[in-house]
């Protein structure tokens, strides 16, 4: 080696020695291409062990590895980097899959450039650098097809110049718009944030790259219409590109059923507050009063905003037995007798029925009175005036005895035999005659029994049915069908002695 020989060399042993702990991969060629040196990083992204193993020659290298473009499409052999650069030629960013063709399963994507350095004397390098972009772009693949297949919309805009870069099939789906109409447009085009008193800082944090919040926003779809969503904002990157992720919640069908809730709420509030009846609503926890209706306050004197927080018997109302237990534990009510105290003193006489209910998701109690004062002092002057005739009968004729009896509201035509079967044959004798207006000596007397056995007969029968006076015993008779001729006839067809 000349001396004039030894200054290259030193020159290209020192170059080596800095570049051989480099991470990228660097491959050094002499003027004809053929391969000179190679660090630590070019070898093992070849997955070679010795300088040997690349082939020495860009012939040689192609026929150990196989270069495709990131289309899948194969590099024609005069393309391969060595080739480039044996024919001077320098080139920057080529991204291509190495692949070796001894084994099937070896693939890296790597990141290539090439330069030709020549310092106008006798140094003349060709350097061949790899950047090894196997990690990332594998990541970027894992995430495009978990991108493309998650079912949540998704939409990806481009910081750089605020464009829509990717858009799953989900937001496809949600909004109606061809995957054409989306890709390219400007988040200014196709706004995901309108709507809202926070946009504002929606669009803000976009300009800036910063995390978006969840928050709700309207969205304009192609047919003209609007569509409400949550929509959240992530920043990433997308090959060294800041993006921002945006994810979407349909909320149509919760905003719908809220509009039908609120619609059946209304509905509910306003047949609550025209009701002809009193009606409350109660907690369904404590049995506070939250709402009477117009009817309700009529009936006591209350006022509407005088009625809030307070209990059933602070409105008047006296409850039946077991009542705040039960509603308590949800149980339905029907036709309870109670008493309702106004607020000068008057008593009504109610039917009360209570149905739990869920008003804007709570759990509350309706009550539903009817007001039957009127009714029952009927009643109660009805069965008086019957007691006062059943005093003296005897001039009374038995039609009219009958029509008297009859003077409430008519049974149904079918009843319930079991009430009827609680009686012996001899009480619904006693009783049929109790109808045509017998005293106990009269029926001691049509009967043939002493007068105690007829008053033991008569006193089982009140037990029996709940009654207490005679007058009562013969309405309950009557409504039952019993009018005491059925006895007289039973009589009459028993065989004489």
């Amino acid at each position: 080696m000349t001396p004039n020989d030894a200054a290259p060399q030193a020159h290209r042993q020192h170059l080596q020695s800095i570049i051989a702990g480099l991470n990228e991969g660097i491959i050094l060629l002499e003027a004809d291409g053929s391969i000179a040196w190679a660090n630590a990083s070019a070898l093992d992204l070849h997955g070679a062990e010795k300088l040997e193993e690349l082939g020495e020659t860009p012939a040689g290298y192609r026929k150990r590895y196989t270069l495709t473009y990131r289309n899948h499409h194969r590099v024609p052999a005069r393309q391969y980097p060595f080739d480039r650069l044996a024919a001077g030629e320098e080139f920057d960013n080529l991204l291509l899959d190495l692949a070796r063709k001894d084994d099937e399963d070896f693939l890296r994507h790597v990141l290539a450039r090439g330069l030709d350095l020549d310092d106008g004397g006798s140094l003349s390098y060709r350097v061949l650098i790899l950047h090894d972009q196997t990690g990332q772009i594998n990541a970027e693949q894992r995430f495009e097809r978990a991108f493309s297949a998650n079912p949540a919309p998704a939409l990806i805009c481009r910081l750089s110049d605020l464009r829509y870069v990717k858009v799953n099939q989900g937001f496809l789906e949600m909004t109606g718009y061809p995957r054409d109409d989306v890709l390219g447009k400007s988040a200014y085009e196709l706004d995901v944030l309108d709507g809202g008193d926070d946009k504002e800082t929606a669009v803000a944090r976009l300009n800036e790259g910063r995390t978006i919040p969840q928050r709700e926003a309207v969205l304009k779809l192609p047919d003209g219409s609007s569509k409400f969503v949550v929509v959240a904002g992530q920043p990433i990157d997308m090959q060294d590109e800041p993006c921002m992720l945006f994810t979407f919640i349909d909320l149509e069908g919760r905003k719908r059923t809220e509009l039908a809730l609120r619609e059946s709420e209304e509905r509910f509030s306003k047949a609550f507050r025209l009701a002809p009846v009193p009606m409350a609503v109660c907690d369904g926890d404590t049995l506070e009063v939250l709402d009477i209706n117009d009817a309700f306050a009529a009936a006591t004197g209350l006022s509407l905003e005088g009625s809030e927080a307070r209990d059933l018997p602070a409105l008047g109302l006296l409850p039946y037995e077991g009542m705040a237990a039960s509603l308590k534990r949800g149980e339905i009510a029907r036709n309870r007798d109670v008493v309702l105290t106004a607020q000068d003193g008057g008593q009504l006489d109610c039917l009360l029925s209570a149905e739990p209910v869920m008003i804007g998701g709570l759990r509350r109690v309706l009550l539903v009175m009817q007001d039957i004062t009127e009714r029952k002092r009927s009643e109660t002057e009805l069965l008086t005036a019957i007691e006062a005739v059943m005093q003296d009968t005897s001039w009374f004729s038995r039609g009219i005895i009958e029509k008297l009896a009859q003077l409430r509201e008519p049974a149904p035509a079918t009843r319930d035999v079991a009430e009827l079967a609680q009686l012996t044959s001899r009480e619904r004798e006693v009783l049929g005659l109790l109808c045509q207006g017998h005293d106990d000596d009269g029926i001691a007397k049509a009967l043939k029994l002493s007068r105690n056995t007829v008053r033991n007969h008569v006193a089982t029968i009140y037990s029996k049915i709940g009654v207490h006076r005679r007058s009562a015993a013969i309405v309950w008779a009557r409504d039952r069908g019993i009018t005491g001729h059925e006895s007289a006839r039973a009589r009459d067809k028993r065989p004489k002695s």
